[in-house]
């Protein structure tokens, strides 16, 4: 006997509750992931703390090794950071387990950012063509790939240049900089995430373009805009000063002129499907 077809109203329903079933198992691995990271993260502390989150604050740091043996052969000498000396200090009872802990799990977000990514594809993969989940995929390997060196290249530059100079400002030679434990976690982690985010640009662009929103000629026409975002972009996620800002605006104009070329080839194959 043939199986009684359900009415539409019924199946639509059977649907949506499935695909909120499946996306909660996407949230539950992702989420697992990130603990998973965390766990290994809080575990590690001296490595997390004392190499990574710390590093930048002291006058061995790669960067500030670096930028001392640029400033001697340049005979600047504003640039080298070999006396950094910052007391960071906590004035909470629970404050420095809180950061433990908050560290851990930021560390562990980080690490799973791809994992987290492919989740999410393997979410909307049912949904797309053949060719359109073939993109996604690759999409998933540039936008983990664009994350890291965003990051990387904010950890070993920005964040550096971000403690020299917010951690030694003075107003007065009598008013001694007392960093909290929080504002330092917390502005190293910002400029971060953020420039790591900001890397992702090439990858909106390309979606930009799948859906027609962009083309390359209106991101040629609007470049100069863009330039002027862009500053204002790195004014915020830097310390106030011009050496940074510049610093962090080259490499994202890189990045705008590679989305015009990732831009121009999406377009071109527009063109060439429409009129086949």
């Amino acid at each position: 006997m043939a199986k009684e077809k359900l009415p539409k109203s019924e199946e639509k329903e059977m649907g949506f509750w499935d695909h909120l079933e499946e996306l909660r198992w996407h949230i539950i691995r992702s989420i697992i992931a990130v603990v998973a990271f965390a766990v290994v993260a809080f575990l590690n502390r001296k490595i997390v703390f004392d190499v990574i989150i710390l590093g930048p604050s002291t006058a061995d740091f790669f960067t500030n090794r670096i930028l001392c043996q640029v400033g001697e052969f340049l005979s600047i000498e504003g640039i080298c950071m070999d006396t950094l000396k910052l007391q960071i200090i906590n004035i909470n009872m629970s404050g420095q387990f809180m950061m433990h802990l908050y560290i851990s799990m930021v560390t562990g977000a980080i690490l799973a950012f791809p994992f987290i990514l492919n989740e999410i594809w393997r979410f909307i993969r049912p949904a797309l063509r053949s060719g359109e989940s073939k993109s996604s995929r690759q999409a998933v390997f540039v936008s983990s790939l664009l994350f890291f060196v965003g990051v990387l290249f904010s950890y070993y530059l920005i964040v550096p240049l971000t403690i020299n100079f917010l951690g030694t400002y003075q107003v007065s030679e009598t008013v001694l900089n007392q960093i909290s434990i929080n504002s330092y976690v917390n502005t190293v982690v910002s400029v971060t995430f953020a420039v790591g985010i900001v890397f992702e640009l090439p990858l909106i662009i390309y979606f930009l373009s799948k859906m027609g929103l962009v083309t390359p000629s209106f991101l040629k026409k609007n470049r100069k805009y863009m330039l002027v975002i862009l500053l204002i972009v790195s004014a915020i996620i830097t310390p106030p000063d011009v050496f940074s800002q510049i610093l962090v605006c080259i490499p994202l104009m890189g990045l705008y002129e590679l989305s015009i070329l990732v831009s121009e080839r999406i377009y071109r194959k527009e063109q060439k499907l429409s009129k086949s």
